[in-house]
C-alpha cells in the first residue's frame, strides 16, 4: 500500500475507515455480509492510493473511487441477470438505510418508520439551508464531516420530535 505524500501511515489509515464505515453500507448485495463488503471497500482504497495525485483532499479522492468501484463491482457481477433478486443489488440502498447506519452512533431506532414517512418528514421539516448538503447525503456525494454531521443531527431532532408526538 503506497502512503501519499503528506499523510502518515496512521492518517490515511484513518481515512479509509472513515470512507469504507460511511460507503460501504450503501450498498446492498446479495448474499454478502457487511464485513465483507467492508473488506473489499479496504482493498479498493489500498489499490487506489497508487493513483491519489495531492491536488484534491484524500477522502474525497476515496470516496468517488469507492462508490464508483462499488457500482461497478455490483453492475458487473449483478447487472446482467433476470433474477429480480440481483436486479436489485443495482442500486445504492435507500435513504432509511443511508440514515440509519449513520444513526448507529446515535443509538437512534428509525425501524418503526417507513421510507415515505421518513422523507416526509424530513421535507417538511428541514431547514433550507440544509437542503442541498441532504441532496448530497442521499446520493452519496462528497459532504464535509461538519456538514454531515449537522445535518444527521437535525434529522435525528426532527425524528425525535415525531416520535414524542406517537
Amino acid at each position: 500500500m503506497k502512503i501519499p505524500k503528506n499523510h502518515t501511515e496512521q492518517e490515511t489509515m484513518d481515512i479509509i475507515d472513515i470512507v469504507i464505515n460511511r460507503i460501504a453500507p450503501k450498498y446492498i448485495f446479495n448474499n454478502y455480509d457487511i464485513d465483507d463488503i467492508k473488506q473489499e471497500a479496504f482493498i479498493i482504497c489500498a489499490e487506489a492510493l497508487s493513483r491519489y495525485d495531492n491536488k484534491r483532499p484524500l477522502e474525497n479522492f476515496l470516496s468517488v473511487n469507492l462508490s464508483n468501484r462499488l457500482k461497478n463491482l455490483i453492475r458487473d457481477n449483478f447487472g446482467n441477470s433476470k433474477d429480480v433478486n440481483k436486479k436489485k443489488v443495482n442500486s445504492p440502498a435507500t435513504i432509511t438505510s443511508n440514515i440509519y447506519n449513520q444513526y448507529h452512533f446515535y443509538e437512534l431506532d428509525i425501524s418503526d418508520l417507513d421510507e415515505k414517512e421518513i422523507i416526509s418528514l424530513i421535507d417538511d421539516e428541514l431547514p433550507s439551508h440544509l437542503r442541498e448538503d441532504l441532496l448530497k447525503f442521499m446520493h452519496d456525494l462528497p459532504l464535509t464531516k461538519n456538514r454531515r454531521e449537522n445535518l444527521l443531527k437535525s434529522i435525528r431532532s426532527i425524528i425525535d420530535e415525531n416520535k414524542k408526538g406517537r
